[in-house]
């Protein structure tokens, strides 16, 4: 039997337009989408949407805690989802906008400080139309899964998955070229809602 009382929980989802919901015209994004789901499972849940739009981990790496502090208090449920990465491989000037190196430095950084304080998700970069930009981001991908299998947290490589994703592709195609709309984000809060990680903290209840 379930109970209609379940603790409330706060969540934090920190990273960049992606997170942000760039492009939905339902303004959910998938971060929004997945948190809809949990509400109807029962979940009492507070959402707050820390995505800037253009961020690289160079920035967040110098706003995330303050502002994840400021909404979860310590006597609270607080738990932060980080999703990022994309911004860093792009090219500008002639050079990716992050490095490889300094990429690497600042997510192990970023969630070395936040498991110290909550417990932590990420999700992974998701692809773009660009395939010279898409071996970037499959090679972040991959260190980022390393680096969270280093510290014992749950990490979701969405990039394989979405880079089969015909909606994903068509939908951003049509948009800007790089931001799906709503059709791209479900089919991104699909694979999270189902992924072992999430479920772990939002359980199917009977």
């Amino acid at each position: 039997m379930k109970s209609d009382h379940l603790p409330p929980v706060r969540i934090c989802f920190v990273g960049e337009s992606f997170v942000n919901g760039t492009g939905d015209s339902e303004c959910l994004g998938w971060t929004g989408r997945v948190c809809v789901d949990a509400n109807k499972k029962g979940y009492d849940l507070t959402y707050y949407n820390l995505g800037v739009r253009g961020e690289t981990t160079q920035e967040l790496k110098q706003r995330w805690r303050n502002e994840v502090l400021h909404r979860l208090p310590s006597d609270d449920d607080g738990r932060i989802v980080f999703s990022f990465g994309v911004n860093d491989t792009a090219i500008v000037n002639g050079k990716m906008r992050v490095s490889l190196l300094n990429s690497i430095f600042n997510v192990r950084q970023i969630l070395k400080e936040a498991k110290e304080l909550y417990p932590v998700l990420m999700v992974g970069p998701s692809p773009m139309l660009d395939n010279e930009q898409n071996t970037r981001i499959a090679e972040l991908s991959n260190y980022f899964a390393k680096i969270c299998r280093e510290l014992d947290i749950p990490y979701l490589d969405v990039f394989p998955v979405l880079k089969k994703s015909t909606i994903w592709f068509d939908e951003a195609y049509a948009n800007d070229k790089a931001h799906p709309r709503s059709g791209g984000y479900q089919a991104f809060a699909d694979i999270v809602q189902n992924w072992d990680g999430w479920l772990k903290w939002f359980p199917h209840r009977t």
